[in-house]
């Protein structure tokens, strides 16, 4: 007897949801795009053929403008090997099969092309989620899925390895920023196009009791040091990767080295004292 696996999206909800955003809500994505930037400025490379995974086309469109913008649909409308860099841009987090979709994006690339990608990580919103269960546990006896789960850092960086490609490099940053109260910070998430839209979320509005309690648990917890507003934390992760390609580096094999460290740093090696059990001095 075979199941219908859960999936994590309600892709219906969060085409919903993205019609509902307001372009001056995006800093985050700003964020991002200057991440972007600065990370191909490093790579020091001219991309001819860039590809962009992105559920915000107007956006990108604009920080990105030779790029071929590709919908962040289940199955991607990209061809095998027909670009040098493919960047998937601040949706990776409402991917029902993520390293799927890493997966299509390594075979879109040439050998040696770039993957790039940036979304939102596990550490952001963690105020608002434990405000909210906790109100709602308290109230309800229970809780539902309120805001979505996401990837953390070691997690999300295992899967460029998952997806086959080389040189894997995963890093964070970690964005503070301040609203008036809960109601404020939630309003800004609807416009940002990052409403709830998890397939398991309560259809229905929350109580405006549980509501209430979580914008003073949150105030107690969260406010700024002159206590007139609350904090809210974003995380961006950001992940590289390589189309494999005979030209990259490779480890070497343990043992196969043919100079001691101690001779190229040209200093004395000192043997250290072996006190495993049953050793004595």
């Amino acid at each position: 007897m075979s199941t219908t696996p859960v999936l994590l999206t309600d892709r219906e909800a969060l085409t919903r949801a993205r019609r509902r955003i307001k372009p001056e809500a995006l800093f985050l994505h700003k964020q991002a795009a200057e991440r972007l930037h600065e990370t191909l400025e490093v790579v020091k490379r001219t991309f001819r053929n860039p590809a962009i995974v992105t559920g915000h086309p107007d956006f990108w469109s604009r920080e990105f403008p030779d790029a071929r913008l590709v919908a962040d649909a289940e199955v991607l409308d990209l061809r095998e090997a027909a670009h040098d860099l493919v960047i998937h841009a601040m949706a990776l987090h409402w991917a029902n099969d993520p390293v799927g979709q890493m997966i299509q994006c390594r075979r879109a690339l040439r050998p040696d092309g770039l993957f790039l990608a940036i979304f939102p990580g596990g550490g952001s919103l963690q105020e608002l989620r434990e405000a909210l269960a906790t109100a709602e546990t308290q109230m309800r006896g229970g809780l539902a899925p309120r805001v979505l789960p996401m990837m953390e850092l070691r997690s999300a960086g295992s899967l460029l390895q998952r997806a086959g490609l080389a040189l894997p490099v995963a890093d964070t940053d970690r964005y503070d920023v301040s609203y008036a109260d809960i109601t404020a910070l939630m309003q800004e998430l609807r416009t940002m196009g990052e409403a709830n839209a998890q397939s398991a979320r309560d259809r229905r509005f929350l109580p405006r009791g549980v509501l209430t309690e979580a914008a003073r648990l949150y105030h107690d917890h969260h406010a700024t040091e002159d206590g007139t507003r609350i904090r809210a934390t974003f995380e961006l992760v950001h992940l590289l990767g390589w189309a494999p390609d005979d030209s990259q580096p490779v480890p070497l094999r343990p043992g196969s080295a043919t100079a001691r460290l101690a001779d190229a740093l040209g200093t004395a090696e000192t043997r250290l004292r072996d006190d495993s059990p049953g050793q004595s001095d």
